[in-house]
């Protein structure tokens, strides 16, 4: 086993982004070069550019298990979510009541928000100590007005699993539309839309090793949608705006890698976070595991840690060129705790002494090795900075 070089960064932060498969990048880098032509264009030349963009629905549309029609290519999970959202409001004759789940990343959550300050009506349901979000209540949060239900299918900070295809049902019996994040889930867990009630999903390239700034959503073929973005009539009237046919090509290829080592079983992502924790809990008193109770996708590891602060961690181990996170990528820079965490655990402090360990196939077991010397040092030394030094006495 190679050795961890002094001047390599371990990066575990894959649900931040994830490094590009350098067969993404190969699939990519002819229509960065040579077939730069615009897909919607009519002559010859752009013909290989759109029959790419095909074939990448056709892959994506494989590792969901639903119909290339039913996909959309978007931005990333964000735009996909707010599209989704703006859709349900826009449509919905009864109301405007949504349901989300308190835990949903901000990509649901602002949306919500911006929409309650408009007058809108939105249910945020709590979830356990766990993580776990309860079925009984998203079916009791359910109005005669509900435009739509959104949860999440893995939650970014704690990986925790939610029950979506059970919520989907009830959704789909109630006659309401249910939409789902699913841009932690792709390419960790199978999935089968095409067996599910699922109206929406989103999902993201580049948290499956594919290009950052492309995504896609999925659009059951039974289930009304307006666009967010219109224009041009791209993407079959549902997404306007030129075609992204380099970074769709690299989703698509992505894709199929993803597809490939679910199948095969190859991937070693679950044995070596499992292995990460264990040697963590055994070394470094007062360490949990953020919703150990619960189902989680198989990359993820949220640990807290007493008597440190989430902040100082990260920025010492930087130093050992560490890289993970305290939380979302999307909130670092923010002041306020982990709404998941604090959702979790009201009155615990949990929030503010946790940190995220997310992996990925990239990952070599020497790294996983270092990381576990590296890191029961820095909480150590954390702890001993805390301890306040002894007040001299007069004798």
């Amino acid at each position: 086993m190679e050795p961890v070089a002094d001047d390599e960064f371990i990066y575990l932060d894959n649900n931040a982004t994830t490094p590009l498969d350098p067969a993404v990048i190969e699939e990519m880098l002819p229509f960065l070069t040579r077939y730069y032509g615009n897909p919607s264009s009519g002559y010859a030349f752009a013909a290989k550019a759109r029959k790419a963009v095909e074939l990448a629905r056709e892959r994506l549309a494989a590792l969901l298990r639903c119909e290339p029609s039913e996909i959309i290519f978007t931005s990333g999970g964000t735009e996909s979510s707010n599209a989704v959202i703006h859709s349900a409001v826009q449509f919905e004759p009864r109301g405007k009541h949504l349901v989300i789940s308190s835990v949903e990343h901000s990509a649901v959550l602002r949306p919500c928000q911006d929409l309650e300050k408009r007058g809108c009506h939105v249910t945020f349901l709590d979830v356990d100590r766990d993580g776990n979000v309860d079925v009984g209540q998203v079916e009791a949060a359910i109005r005669p007005e509900t435009a739509l239900v959104s949860i999440m299918w893995a939650n970014n900070e704690t990986g925790v699993l939610f029950p979506v295809q059970r919520i989907a049902e009830i959704c789909h019996r109630k006659g309401v539309l249910f939409h789902t994040d699913a841009v932690q889930a792709i390419g960790k867990i199978p999935i089968r839309l095409r067996d599910t009630a699922v109206n929406f999903l989103s999902l993201s390239a580049h948290k499956f090793h594919g290009p950052k700034g492309v995504g896609a959503l999925y659009v059951n073929r039974r289930t009304r949608f307006t666009p967010l973005v219109a224009g041009g009539g791209q993407e079959n009237g549902r997404r306007g705006g030129t075609e992204n046919a380099a970074g769709i090509v690299g989703l698509g290829k992505a894709a199929e890698l993803a597809g490939k080592h679910l199948t095969e079983g190859k991937c070693s992502v679950r044995s070596m976070r499992d292995r990460f924790e264990k040697a963590l809990l055994e070394t470094v008193n007062g360490a949990l595991v953020n919703g150990a109770g619960a189902e989680r996708i198989p990359n993820t590891s949220s640990l807290a840690f007493e008597g440190i602060e989430s902040s100082a961690a990260l920025l010492l181990l930087d130093r050992h060129r560490i890289c993970c996170s305290a939380g979302s990528a999307c909130r670092t820079g923010s002041q306020e705790a982990s709404h998941v965490l604090r959702a979790m655990n009201p009155k615990g402090d949990g929030a503010r002494r946790s940190l995220r360990f997310s992996f990925s196939r990239f990952n070599t077991e020497a790294q996983i090795d270092h990381a576990t010397e590296i890191v029961p040092k820095v909480i150590e030394k954390l702890r001993q900075m805390s301890v306040p030094a002894p007040v001299a006495t007069a004798l």
